[in-house]
């Protein structure tokens, strides 16, 4: 029998029960792909995050929502930093994390419990919208429609227009050019508000998604002339993130709560 080290952390929030939950497994190396996807498809969580020592505070990172690997996950690097950071006694000044890719990503604890993390920005690009795409979203029609990396951008005219949302998560997921798809508005005690949502790679909605804000702070940035924003993801169980824009990076500012740690029992591992 295989014992792995296994926590779940929720981040993007300073209590149980909000944010985004994550789970984290620390491993001496990756395991076989087909292993670390069984792991994310049995944790049932939007994204499980695997991460390697490779030095002194530098470790990989992986991660896999229950069906597929993804190219970048901002909650799940947050929850990873903050088991990394607990587990050290809080001696760490700085985690990078590298990755496949999306390049390197730092990290910095403060001393407010706080997490700062820098990120490649992901530069929006207006495009085509999808012939389908209002009848997906339930709406009558969109304010513009950006290309990032890996995700559609959908502006619409306000928050009460995004929470009404009725999405047709099937059709949606015939999307298959996009990771998914991020629908955002203006805000009023935030800067702006956002949905996400992944049906693609078996999310249908993210509760709080960091990779998503890598592309929403380009965009809001140069719209409202401010380098730094407040957001909010208003999904069932929400959460609130801090966003700076500096030059090619996106900063990205949040908290996070452990919920549970325990281990991970692969029996007859060579099965997988």
């Amino acid at each position: 029998m295989t014992n792995l080290p296994l926590y779940q952390i929720d981040a993007f929030s300073s209590k149980l029960f909000s944010g985004n939950p994550a789970a984290v497994v620390p491993l001496p190396e990756f395991l076989p792909d087909n292993t670390m996807q069984s792991i994310a498809a049995e944790n049932n969580l939007s994204e499980t995050a695997f991460v390697v020592v490779r030095g002194p505070g530098v470790f990989g990172i992986r991660w896999f929502t229950p069906t597929a690997e993804v190219r970048l996950c901002g909650h799940a690097t947050l929850a990873a930093a903050h088991v990394l950071y607990q587990s050290s006694g809080k001696t760490l000044e700085q985690l990078t994390f590298q990755t496949e890719r999306a390049g390197s990503i730092t990290v910095r604890p403060l001393a407010n419990g706080t997490y700062q993390m820098d990120f490649p920005a992901d530069a929006p690009h207006k495009t085509k919208k999808p012939a389908n795409l209002l009848s997906i979203l339930g709406v009558k029609k969109v304010d513009g429609v950006y290309r990032g990396k890996d995700d559609l951008l959908v502006i619409i005219k306000s928050k009460k227009q995004l929470q009404r949302l009725e999405v047709d998560f099937q059709a949606m997921a015939k999307l298959t050019k996009y990771r998914g798809v991020i629908v955002s508005a203006p805000g009023k005690k935030f800067d702006f508000v956002s949905r996400c949502f992944y049906p693609q790679t078996g999310i249908d909605e993210d509760p709080v998604t960091g990779s998503a804000h890598t592309l929403l702070t380009p965009y809001w940035s140069s719209r409202l002339g401010r380098n730094k924003l407040s957001a909010k993801q208003i999904s069932g169980r929400g959460g609130e993130i801090r966003c700076q824009l500096k030059g090619k990076t996106v900063r990205l500012t949040g908290r996070a709560a452990t919920y549970l740690s325990g281990q991970i029992n692969l029996e007859n591992e060579e099965e997988f």
